[in-house]
This record gives structure tokens, sequence and C-alpha cells, in this order.
């Protein structure tokens, strides 16, 4: 059994990697090739190129490399199509990256080779007729949410909700005291985590005014700490550059290298840019104000194609603003220190948004792998 598989990013080749273990308890002899990252060549997969060819940038970036990645594409799918008609290929399986693997699963599909997308695309926030892309690409089509199956059983897709595999790794009650223990923090202090994101564009657009936000909550409790995990050099550079900017040097503000997770589980309340880090502070039960800023003609395009009224992933999963968003031109430190200020004065609501955080983490607590390989294996006519 051949399988070609295609992820990109480090969130694509951490999923594609479950998922492999997963399939190879059923198919112990598979071999898997394609696109792919670290997490899958440990598990065994044969990369004719590395996942991070596909990360880009929102939609500036993905212009500006838009012939490199249409070349690379192109090749895939040439060298898949010959390996098909040698009787080589198996099955198809695009992790994520729709842009780049809806339109490589369609031709794939129209070779004769059953494909599978993991990861539905945003179809329910903007973009709704990508769905009808889907329903020529993908033979199957596995969903993180609860809610998109229903989506696309509408249109006579084929989807299976598998849960989301941050909610099986994360425990449910996380032990704030322990991760204090580890960051070296005084269990009796007050504690913001702030997340201005992972990219270099992110944090530049977001550091001015997360600084800022210390600096006004600090005015009014001077007894508050601030933790900042960022992942790279050039991202605490960007920081520090808005610490300097601000004249903030004096601010109890910690910088880490990484420890994303545990900077959020030792806090009292997090502020975050939208993302993967809202569903992450949801599942450690913490209380949060999500803010986001896009480059503007990100921003227009994104607004203009909108269906929600949300952003983060917590208020779309309850289908209301269990937490505030603050977007774009609404990003000041004012709006933002009083959002999480009202977290920091009022525990009982602080319990009442634990409580439905701990019912979302339950939903999405499927044992994800295992029911996604089980959702494929009729492709390759196994039961599931």
């Amino acid at each position: 059994m051949r399988i070609a598989m295609v992820a990109g990013e480090a969130s694509g080749d951490l999923l594609a990697s479950h998922l492999m273990r997963a399939l190879k308890v059923h198919l112990p002899d598979a071999q898997f090739v394609g696109i792919g990252g670290p997490k899958m060549e440990a598990e065994g997969f044969e990369a004719w190129w590395p996942a991070e060819t596909l990360a880009v940038n929102g939609y500036v970036d993905a212009l500006k490399r838009y012939r490199e990645l249409s070349g690379i594409r192109k090749s895939l799918l040439n060298r898949l199509k010959e390996d098909k008609r040698q009787g080589n290929i198996d099955l198809f399986i695009g992790v994520d990256a729709p842009d780049f693997n809806l339109w490589l699963e369609e031709k794939v599909r129209g070779a004769g080779v059953p494909t599978v997308h993991y990861v539905s695309p945003s179809i329910w926030a903007w973009r709704g007729r990508r769905v009808f892309k889907v329903k020529r690409a993908a033979d199957c089509v596995l969903c993180l949410f609860p809610f998109e199956p229903a989506l696309y059983e509408k249109h006579g897709v084929n989807a299976h909700f598998v849960g989301h595999p941050l909610a099986d790794e994360f425990p449910l009650d996380p032990d704030r005291d322990a991760a204090r223990e580890l960051l070296n923090i005084p269990l009796a202090a007050k504690v913001v985590a702030m997340l201005p994101g992972s990219r270099n564009g992110e944090v530049a657009r977001m550091a001015d005014s997360f600084v800022g936000t210390a600096k006004r909550l600090h005015e009014a409790d001077p007894d508050l700490r601030f933790v900042v995990p960022l992942v790279t050099r050039e991202t605490r550079n960007l920081f520090e550059q808005a610490i300097h900017r601000a004249e903030a040097h004096e601010l109890p503000l910690r910088i880490l290298f990484g420890h994303s997770q545990d900077a959020m589980t030792a806090a009292d309340v997090v502020l975050v840019a939208s993302g993967t880090a809202t569903l992450e502070a949801a599942l450690l039960k913490r209380p949060m104000v999500i803010a986001y800023r896009l480059a503007n003609l990100s921003y227009r395009i994104m607004k203009r194609l909108a269906y929600l009224p949300y952003v983060g992933l917590p208020n779309i999963l309850a289908g209301e603003f269990l937490v505030p968003e603050f977007i774009q031109d609404a990003v000041t430190p004012e709006a933002l220190a009083d959002g999480l200020e009202k977290w920091l004065l009022d525990r009982e609501a602080c319990e009442r948004l634990i409580e439905r955080f701990t019912a979302m983490h339950l939903e999405l607590r499927q044992n994800h792998a295992q029911r996604a390989a089980r959702a494929i294996l009729p492709l390759l006519g196994m039961r599931g």
C-alpha cells in the first residue's frame, strides 16, 4: 500500500504524523510519500519536498510565491500521475493547505486515485462556495469541529468529525502550580500571558498594542506580572523594540523562548492574537481577550468575505461571544486592558467560562487520529 500525502507547516506535519501512526496499525507495510516535515519523516515518510515549502503568511505572501508554489504542485502532480500509471499510488491525503491541496486533489482524483482532505477549510467563516471545490476534489473530508459535517452533507459530501488533536493532547484539568514552578513564577503572583503571534508580521503589528496594554495594567495594579512566549529570535527582537519605543523597560515583563502552553497554564488571564492559540487557551481553561491585526489588504478581503461575527475559535465553537474580541483598529491598549481587567476582577464570570471551556474540551476529545484512520480505510477497500 502506497499513500501520497501533502502537509504544510508544522501543524500539518504534526497532524499527518499522528494519522500515519494510526494508519500503520491497520496497514503495517504502508509507504508514505510526498510533501511533509520532520515529524512525518520520523514515522517513515519519504519527503520529496519539505513541509515548510508551503508556508505562506496571508494573501500578499501567497501572491508573491504563486509561481514557485504552482511549479512545485505541477511537478508533484506529474510524479503522482506517473506513479498511478505504474500502479504505485493507492490513496492521496491532503492535510490542510487548501489553496495548494484542493486543486491537486481534484487532478489526482480525476486520474483515478481516491482522495482525502484532512482539516476542513473554513467554509463556515468565509469563502463558502469553496464547498463545491471540496466536493469535486475529495472522496472524504475529515473535520476537526463537530458542526462541520452537516454543512458538507447538505451538498452530498462524505464528511466525518474526527475531533481535534489538541483536545486529545491537553489535560482536562491543567496544573497551574506545576507550570508556575517550571517557569519560576511565585504561586501567589497575578500573571498575564501575552501571545502576540508566531510570525514576524503578526508580532510587528501587535507588539506596540500589547506593550501599551501591559503598561496600563501595571499602572492600575503594580503587582501584576507579564510573560510573553515568542518562538524566534526575530520575534523577540520585534517585541523588545516595542518595549524600547514605549520606554517600558521597568515593566515586570519576561520574554520566554517558546513555552506558550506553559505560559498560558501559569497565567490568570491571557491576551492572545487570533488563531490556534485561542483554542489552546480555551482548552487550558484560561479567560482570555482576543486581539488581531492583519495587513490592510488581507483584512479588507477577509472582511468582505466573512460570514461570522467572530474570529476566535472559542467564540466560533460556542456560537456566541464567550470572550471579547478586538480586531484591526479596535486593537488599542485601552480596550485590551479593560477587557483583561474585567476577567481579573470577576471570579464568578471566570468560573462560568471554565465550565463552558470544559464542555468544549470534552466534545472535541475524540481520539482524532484513530477516528481519522477508520474513516479512511473504506477508501482502501477495508472495513473502518
